[in-house]
């Protein structure tokens, strides 16, 4: 009867091919690189089917395109330390120079049977996640300009008015500069809408929109508060400029002649105009004072610009 103890059922190679049977089971990339010679050890079958056999080529002109030495974003250095000493792991995305795709590299160097440090790669395809966090970041800018954007118009929207504004009013009020506020309402609109239709009075608003971004500034926030009613916050101005800016803006809203389905449509807008010296007013109290002015220019026989102080 035999000793179950002197039967040797493993061996080295089979270890070995264990070893490699694991690792070339493996959805990812593993590759083995002599630190020094930079000569490819190892290469799992993932890495050759995506790269080829090693057939004794270093590991850059295997895994690599158009290189003709060691690869300028090698990492060696960085997995030993000043005395030679293996530094740990490093993890890192790279986008592969010979199929475009990306990877996360989880990247150690250890010591390989015959002693020498060899670099070992473990590298698995984010490329996936890479596209979805692309869209996912596209996506949020997306959201974002559609918080603080007319959907109509493509100017600044109430919400966005009142951040933007309140940044660029306590930055006049640091420098002491004056700033600015034309409010404007277009008159008579319902007419439009009742004669026309809600589609020709959005072209009406759209046109509108159109002139009041050509006539200012990459300082200045045109938005539109909501239905016809617009403003436009002017830093580094004062009443007078913005006063000047409305009379234009007036003249080139009253000349527009805007045809809907071979129908002229004209309108005009009434303004109100207000400005703090020193940009020590708030933003509600300038929406405030110039929709006073609004309300005045509308009385006084509209299409006309009208001003107040704030106070």
């Amino acid at each position: 009867m035999s000793d179950d103890s002197d039967v040797k059922t493993d061996s080295p190679d089979a270890g070995q091919t264990a070893i490699e049977t694991v690792l070339d089971s493996l959805d990812a990339l593993v590759y083995v690189a002599d630190m020094q010679t930079h000569e490819l050890l190892f290469l799992n079958a993932y890495g050759r089917a995506e790269w080829g056999e090693i057939d004794n080529r270093k590991c850059w002109q295997v895994l690599q395109k158009g290189q003709k030495g060691p690869c300028t974003f090698c990492n060696n250095a960085m997995l030993v330390d000043a005395e030679g000493a293996a530094t740990g792991v490093q993890v890192w995305e790279f986008r592969n120079t010979r199929n475009n795709r990306w990877y996360q590299c989880r990247d150690q160097a250890i010591r390989w049977p015959d002693g020498r440090l060899v670099r070992i790669e473990i590298a698995t395809d984010i490329t996936d996640l890479k596209d979805l966090q692309t869209q996912l970041t596209a996506a949020r800018l997306q959201a974002e300009q559609l918080a603080n954007e007319d959907a109509l118009t493509g100017l600044a929207n109430r919400r966005a008015l009142f951040a933007l504004g309140r940044s660029a009013i306590e930055q006049a009020r640091r420098q002491g500069h004056p700033v600015a506020l034309i409010a404007l309402d277009a008159d008579r609109f319902k007419r439009i809408n009742d004669c026309y239709g809600h589609a020709a009075g959005d072209v009406v608003l759209k046109a509108l929109a159109e002139v009041l971004r050509s006539h200012t500034r990459a300082a200045d926030i045109a938005a539109r508060l909501g239905g016809e009613e617009f403003a436009v916050l002017l830093p580094a101005t004062g009443l007078k400029a913005a006063r000047d800016l409305a009379e234009r803006l007036r003249a080139s809203i009253e000349a527009l002649d805007i045809d809907y389905r071979g129908q002229r449509i004209q309108m005009t807008c009434s303004f109100g105009v207000t400005a703090s010296d020193s940009g020590s007013a708030t933003l509600d109290q300038l929406l405030n004072a110039a929709d006073l002015a609004t309300y005045r220019a509308k009385a006084g026989g509209r299409n006309r610009v009208e001003d107040e102080v704030c106070r």
